[in-house]
């Protein structure tokens, strides 16, 4: 049988008080776990990380085909332009109501309150997914500056829990969370990298048996297969094909710290204006009127920053990294900003969507922003700095955030500068509120 024990992502029960024990000798490390024990786990992951592959690139496929419709086809037929200022705004305080009266209308009411969730949660009824996934495919679609990371993997964790209790009744829950949370992560990446380092950061924090590759190894194969199935299919790639960095200079490692720890000060805004935000959401008592007016402010921010601060910012970022001379280093800070205001609005008014790709275009575009204003900076140097300071400030994740900073710019010579410059970013973000918040809507720390 599966030593099904040797995963535990989340939660636990406290025994009653124990007599203690006499002190033992500790060990010197976990001891490992047979090959028979984690061979039985492949198959089932292979499964979970390909299903989970398959439902995010539905659901993203869904959405394209309708942002087409919505901002192609329509505006056409009415002879307006479909990026115009006005038709930003119609178009996202119209999502806003839409996506109010579904989460309205459909069981369970799309989930928790999004600001309370994280990227890895408890599985939710599965009810629910049906109406999260609508409202994920009408906010991508809508412009909205989210990505598709938390809905998607809430949804996927639901159906694993959910089916996999079923086929497996012996199985703990904590299983079908690590493949669910690991095959969508490493579908959204391209990569299994991403979902070990997420989940490593996950595992190395809480004490269960095994050592820690093997309690790795079912969720390792879980991101493996939906890494494999999305590339297969729609072959990813984050690459913004940025000028290639010649290698570490002295001026460069000044930059490096200067610009990481900038990002991890927009990113800072963010935070403490994450709360204010959704308790003056929350103080209209009436989600539909909430996400409309959320709305209306993001088609508002939009028509201020320029359609390329729309969405969840993954091809937009392409864009302006594929000429960073193209704009003022004016044009790009207002682009920063605005991203990162229109990513506060969006996830505390109740849209459902991830932090992580918006947060990645606020950091390319204060990247390009810097090497805007000094020329001598590399692009590709100061976006994965001003990236990796963002990221670590909406995420608190050191490691997704140095992976993705470094796979930004597909060059290995700038890791160096990476890992110096990440120290004083953390130094300026460890202890702070983080971009969550509890049921009472305080910050999490």
């Amino acid at each position: 049988m599966p030593d099904w024990r040797t995963l535990r992502i989340y939660g636990g029960r406290v025994a009653a008080p124990e007599p203690p024990a006499p002190p033992s000798p500790a060990p010197p490390h976990p001891a490992s776990t047979p090959a028979r024990r984690l061979l039985p786990l492949v198959l089932p992951a292979i499964v979970v990380g390909v299903v989970c592959a398959l439902i995010l690139l539905g659901v993203s496929l869904l959405a394209e085909r309708l942002q087409d419709v919505l901002w192609e086809t329509l505006p056409d037929a009415l002879g307006v332009g479909g990026f115009s200022s006005l038709w930003m705004i119609v178009m996202l305080t119209a999502t806003g109501l839409a996506v109010g009266l579904v989460l309205r209308a459909v069981p369970g009411h799309g989930g928790p309150d999004p600001a309370t969730t994280g990227l890895v949660d408890a599985p939710m009824r599965p009810g629910t997914v049906p109406g999260l996934l609508l409202v994920t495919v009408l906010a991508l679609a809508g412009g909205v500056s989210l990505g598709p990371e938390n809905p998607i993997t809430a949804a996927n964790i639901a159906l694993a829990f959910w089916l996999g209790r079923r086929a497996a009744p012996g199985a703990p829950a904590e299983l079908w969370v690590a493949l669910a949370a690991a095959g969508t992560i490493g579908a959204l990446f391209g990569t299994p990298i991403a979902a070990a380092l997420i989940l490593s950061e996950t595992l190395a924090s809480q004490p269960g048996p095994g050592a820690f590759w093997d309690r790795l190894f079912a969720p390792l194969a879980a991101g493996t297969a939906g890494a494999l199935t999305m590339s297969l299919i729609a072959e990813p790639s984050f690459d913004l094909s940025l000028p290639a960095y010649s290698g570490p200079h002295w001026g460069d490692l000044l930059a490096a710290l200067l610009i990481a720890s900038a990002g991890a000060l927009l990113g800072l805004l963010a935070v403490y204006a994450f709360p204010v935000a959704h308790r003056a959401f929350r103080a209209l008592r009436h989600p539909v009127l909430a996400l409309t007016l959320g709305g209306l402010a993001l088609g508002l921010l939009g028509a201020l920053g320029g359609h390329l601060t729309l969405f969840k910012g993954l091809e937009e970022v392409k864009e302006i990294a594929g000429d960073p001379d193209g704009w003022s280093a004016g044009e790009f800070a207002v682009m920063a900003v605005v991203k990162t205001a229109a990513l506060v609005v969006a996830a505390t008014c109740g849209f459902r969507g991830g932090r992580i790709f918006p947060a990645v275009f606020a950091g390319v575009a204060l990247g390009l922003c810097a090497h805007a204003l000094v020329g001598a900076v590399p692009a590709a140097l100061a976006v994965s700095c001003a990236v990796l300071g963002v990221l670590l400030a909406v995420t608190r994740q050191g490691w997704v955030s140095l992976f993705t900073a470094a796979v930004l710019v597909s060059d290995a010579s700038v890791l160096p500068l990476l890992c110096a410059a990440v120290l004083p970013a953390w130094l300026l973000v460890t202890g702070r509120p983080q971009m969550q918040l509890d049921g009472d809507g305080k910050a999490l720390r």
